[in-house]
C-alpha cells in the first residue's frame, strides 16, 4: 500500500503544479521552485543576520516569505503576515494567477507589486526593501515595496542659511528631495529619470529637468558620462561630481552642489540639470559657471537693492581672502615703498622682534588657522565652535606677546579668514584657500609681479575650463549682454524674462516682458 500511496501523493503534487490561466496550462518553472529558490537565496544571504524565511500555507498552497528585517517596516510586515497566514491549510486554493493578484490587492491594498523573473531580481528586490512572496505552483513570483521609511526630518540648511526664504534643505531619502523640488514646480514636464550606479551598493541616482527647456545636447552628455561609471561603491554626490566633471586639473569646482530645495528648483526651471543620489543631502546642478558661485536664491527674496550690494560684498570678499596675505608678503618683501611712510615706520616697529621673514610668518599663520578651522568642524558642535574662536585668539595674542609673529599679521589674517567664511557655496571656498597658498609663494619670489603673474594664470585657466561643454567664466568670457541682468548685480524680477544664453534651453524665453507696476493716481488727477 506504501507505493500506492507514494504514487498518488506524486500525481497529487503534479496536478498542484498545474494552473489554469485562461485555456492554457501554465507548468511550474524548475528555477522557481520553492525548494530551489529558497537554497539560492539562503547561499546568498545566509550569514546575513537579517535575513529571514518564513514558511507557511497561503490559501491551501505551500508558499514561503523572504525579506530583510533591517529594510523591512516592522509594523507593515506583522499586520500583511498575520492576514497572509490567516487562511487554513485545507482552505480553496489559487486556480489562476488573476486570483493570486486579486488576493494581493486585498492584502498589501496601494503596496507597490512587482513581478519578478530571475533569481537576480528576486536577491535585488530584497535588498531594495522589498517582501517576495513564492507560492507552489505559481509561475509568478511577486514582490511588494514595504521599505522602512524612517528618515530624518526636515530641518535647516547647514552650511547655506539664509534669513529671508524657505527654511528646508534636502535630506539623505532621495524620494522625500524629489518631492521637495516637485511641489515648487508643479509641472508634468518635470522629468525625474533614474540610474542605477554602483556594483556593489547598487546606488540610486536620479537627475531631474524640465522636458522642452533643457539643452538636449547637455542632457545627453550626461547620460552618457552617467552611463559610462563603473565603480565598486557611490556613497554621495560628492563621488558622482568627481566621475563625471571634465577631467582637468583644477581647484575650481565645476558641478553646483546645493542643499536647498528651492535654489535646486531656481536652476532647474533655468534649463540646468539636477543630480540627487540616494543617501546624500546635497544636490549638483550641471552645467556650473563661475558667477554661479556668487549667487544665492536670498538675492531674489531681499530688495533689489540690497540683493545686489550683498552680491557685490561676496565678489568682493573673495578678492579679498584670496590676495590680501599674498600683497602683505610682496610688499613688505620689495616694495616697502608703496606704503606711507608713517604706516611703513609702525609696521616695522611691530616686526621689530619678530624673527621670521613675512612669508614664514603668513604662512605659519595660515596652516595655524587651516589647523583650527579643521577642528572645529570635526570636534562635537557643544565644543567646536568654542575651540575655533577661542583657539585663535588665544594663539594669536600669545604668538604676538612671544614676538613670533606681529600685531598687523592678526589682523591680516583675521579679515582674511572672515572674508573666506562669505562665499555661499563651501567648495568653492576651498578652492580659493588653496590658491592663496600658491599666491604667497610666488609674492615671496617675484614680490606683487609674482602675484599679478598667478592672477593673469589663474584667469588663463579659467577661461579654458568647461562644464559640460559651457564655458566656465559665461557670461563674462565669451562676453553676453543679456546675461548681465544677473551678474555683478541683479535687475528687477519683472525685468528678467529669458533663461541664461550661455545654456542653450530649448525655450529661451521665460516670460513675456511687463513693465514695473506704476503707482495709482492721486487724488484729483
Amino acid at each position: 500500500m506504501a507505493p500506492i500511496r507514494r504514487l498518488r501523493k506524486t500525481r497529487a503534487l503534479k496536478k498542484i503544479g498545474e494552473i489554469k490561466e485562461g485555456k492554457e496550462i501554465v507548468k511550474q518553472e524548475p528555477s522557481n521552485s520553492l525548494l530551489s529558490l529558497k537554497k539560492t537565496l539562503s547561499g546568498a544571504f545566509g550569514k546575513s543576520s537579517d535575513f529571514r524565511v518564513i514558511e507557511g500555507f497561503i490559501n491551501g498552497r505551500a508558499g514561503i516569505l523572504f525579506y530583510l528585517e533591517s529594510m523591512i517596516n516592522p509594523k507593515q510586515m506583522i499586520k500583511t503576515t498575520s492576514k497572509l497566514f490567516a487562511s487554513k491549510k485545507d482552505a480553496q486554493p489559487f486556480n489562476t494567477l488573476d486570483e493570486f493578484r486579486s488576493f494581493s490587492r486585498e492584502i498589501f491594498g496601494g503596496v507597490r507589486c512587482k513581478s519578478l523573473k530571475d533569481d537576480e531580481s528576486v536577491s535585488q528586490a530584497i535588498l531594495n526593501g522589498s517582501l517576495v512572496i513564492v507560492i507552489e505552483g505559481l509561475t509568478e513570483i511577486v514582490s511588494f515595496h514595504m521599505l522602512n521609511t524612517e528618515k530624518r526630518a526636515l530641518a535647516e540648511p547647514s552650511t547655506q542659511t539664509v534669513i529671508r526664504g524657505p527654511k528646508d534643505s534636502f535630506i539623505e531619502a532621495v524620494s522625500t528631495n524629489i518631492s521637495l523640488i516637485r511641489r515648487r514646480i508643479k509641472n508634468p514636464k518635470l522629468t525625474f529619470e533614474k540610474f542605477t550606479i554602483g556594483k556593489d551598493t547598487q546606488t540610486s541616482v536620479f537627475i531631474g529637468y524640465m522636458d522642452g527647456i533643457v539643452n538636449e545636447k547637455v542632457l545627453k552628455e550626461l547620460k552618457d558620462r552617467l552611463n559610462g561609471i563603473e565603480v565598486s561603491a557611490i556613497f554621495d554626490s560628492g563621488n558622482i561630481e568627481e566621475l563625471i566633471t571634465d577631467k582637468t586639473f583644477t581647484f575650481f569646482p565645476l558641478a553646483l552642489n546645493t542643499e536647498r530645495p528651492d535654489s535646486a528648483a531656481a536652476n532647474i526651471m533655468d534649463g540646468k540639470v539636477a543630480i540627487l543620489v540616494d543617501g546624500s543631502p546635497f544636490a549638483l546642478m550641471v552645467p556650473a559657471v563661475f558667477v554661479n558661485f556668487f549667487e544665492i536664491s536670498e538675492d531674489f527674496y531681499q530688495p533689489l537693492y540690497l540683493g545686489s550690494f550683498l552680491r557685490f560684498i561676496r565678489y568682493l570678499s573673495f578678492m579679498i581672502a584670496l590676495i590680501t596675505p599674498s600683497v602683505y608678503v610682496g610688499v613688505l618683501t620689495y616694495h616697502q615703498e608703496l606704503l606711507p611712510t608713517s604706516f611703513l615706520l609702525s609696521i616695522i616697529a611691530q616686526r621689530e622682534g619678530v624673527p621670521f621673514p613675512a612669508v614664514v610668518e603668513v604662512l605659519l599663520m595660515e596652516i595655524t588657522f587651516e589647523i583650527l578651522r579643521e577642528a572645529g568642524i570635526r570636534m562635537p558642535k557643544a565644543v567646536g565652535q568654542m575651540v575655533s574662536i577661542v583657539g585663535a585668539l588665544v594663539i594669536g595674542q600669545a604668538a604676538a606677546e612671544a614676538g613670533i609673529i606681529s600685531n598687523i599679521m592678526i589682523i591680516i589674517m583675521a579679515i582674511t579668514a572672515i572674508a573666506n567664511f562669505v562665499a555661499p557655496v563651501y567648495s568653492f571656498s576651498s578652492a580659493s584657500r588653496l590658491i592663496r597658498f600658491l599666491l604667497i609663494i610666488s609674492a615671496a619670489i617675484l614680490g606683487l609681479y609674482g602675484v599679478f603673474l598667478m592672477l593673469i594664470l589663474m584667469v588663463a585657466h579659467l577661461c579654458s575650463l568647461r562644464s559640460f561643454g559651457i564655458p566656465y567664466l559665461s557670461p563674462l568670457a565669451p562676453f553676453i549682454l543679456e546675461d548681465q541682468k544677473d551678474v555683478f548685480i541683479r535687475f528687477p524680477y519683472w525685468a528678467m524674462n529669458n533663461r541664461p544664453k550661455y545654456l542653450e534651453s530649448e525655450k529661451a524665453i521665460k516670460a513675456n516682458p511687463v513693465a514695473s507696476p506704476s503707482p495709482p493716481p492721486m487724488k484729483g488727477e
